[in-house]
C-alpha cells in the first residue's frame, strides 16, 4: 500500500562509515563493489578529517570518513561491531548494511565480482520478499546485497507475536503501518525547546544550547561549503 502523501524521506542519500584508513575503504568499494569515487576532500568544518563519496547511483552514495583519532579506537565485537548479521552490537551502532541489486542475475553477478577479488561471500539466501548474499568489508564491516523478489506486504510480514514482544499496541501498530501525513508547512515550524527525553547530537552543552536558539538562516549562512576543492577550467 502506498505511503501517505506529504513530507517524508524518500531514500538514502548516503551512508557514512568511519575508516581506520580511508584508502583501504575506497579501494574495496570501488574495485570490489564497482562504486565510482566521486569525491574526496577535507571534511567540512572538521580539521584533519577526510570525507569520500562513492556513487551507487546518481541519487545514492556510500560515504567514508577518516578522522585522525579513528585508527586508535579499538574494534570490539558486541560493542562497536556485530561481526555478522546474526550477532549483537551496542544500541545505536550499525549492525549491518544491505546494498541493493536490481535483480537476481545482478545479485549473482555481484557474488562473482566479490569472489574474483578474493573475498568470501555466502548465499543467496531466500528471505521470501528478497534474496541476499553476505560478506565482510574493511574494518570488519558486516555487508549484504539484496534484491527484491516480491512486494513487501505488511499484512503478511508483520508477525503478531513479535509485535507483542516489542510492546507495540494495536493502536500504535496502526499508526506505524499508516503514518499520519505531514502537509508541507514551508519551513514555518520553529525549533522546539530543549527536551532531554528527545534524541540529541553530542556537542558541549553550552555550545549546543546556543545552537538551539540561533536562527536557522544564521546557521545556514555560517556553514556554507559550496566551493569544490578543485576548480574545473574546461
Amino acid at each position: 500500500m502506498a505511503m501517505p502523501q506529504g513530507s517524508r524521506i524518500d531514500g538514502v542519500h548516503h551512508i557514512a562509515v568511519m575508516a581506520g584508513n580511508i584508502k583501504t575503504h575506497i579501494a574495496f568499494f570501488s574495485e570490489v563493489l564497482g562504486c565510482e569515487l566521486k569525491a574526496l576532500f577535507f571534511m567540512h568544518g572538521v580539521p584533519g578529517a577526510y570525507h569520500a563519496f562513492l556513487e551507487m547511483n546518481e541519487n545514492c552514495y556510500f560515504s567514508i570518513v577518516e578522522t585522525p583519532q579513528a585508527k586508535d579506537i579499538p574494534i570490539e565485537l558486541g560493542k562497536t561491531h556485530s561481526g555478522n548479521g546474526a550477532l549483537s552490537s551496542a544500541p545505536g551502532t550499525m549492525q549491518h548494511i544491505a546494498f541493493r541489486a536490481a535483480d537476481e542475475a545482478n545479485l549473482i553477478g555481484m557474488r562473482d565480482r566479490i569472489r574474483e577479488h578474493g573475498v568470501n561471500v555466502f548465499g543467496p539466501i531466500d528471505h521470501g520478499f528478497c534474496k541476499s548474499i553476505y560478506f565482510a568489508g574493511p574494518d570488519q564491516l558486516t555487508l549484504e546485497i539484496s534484491t527484491q523478489v516480491t512486494e513487501l506486504d505488511s499484512r503478511a510480514w508483520i508477525d503478531p507475536e513479535v509485535v507483542g514482544l516489542a510492546g507495540i499496541s494495536a493502536e500504535e501498530l496502526a499508526r506505524y503501518v499508516h503514518p499520519a501525513p505531514s502537509p508541507d508547512k514551508g519551513g514555518a515550524v520553529a525549533q522546539p525547546a530543549y527536551d532531554p527525553a528527545k534524541p540529541h547530537m553530542i556537542y558541549p552543552d553550552a555550545v549546543y544550547q546556543q545552537m538551539l536558539v540561533v536562527p536557522d538562516e544564521v546557521i545556514s549562512a555560517a556553514s556554507r561549503y559550496t566551493d569544490p576543492p578543485v576548480k574545473i577550467t574546461a
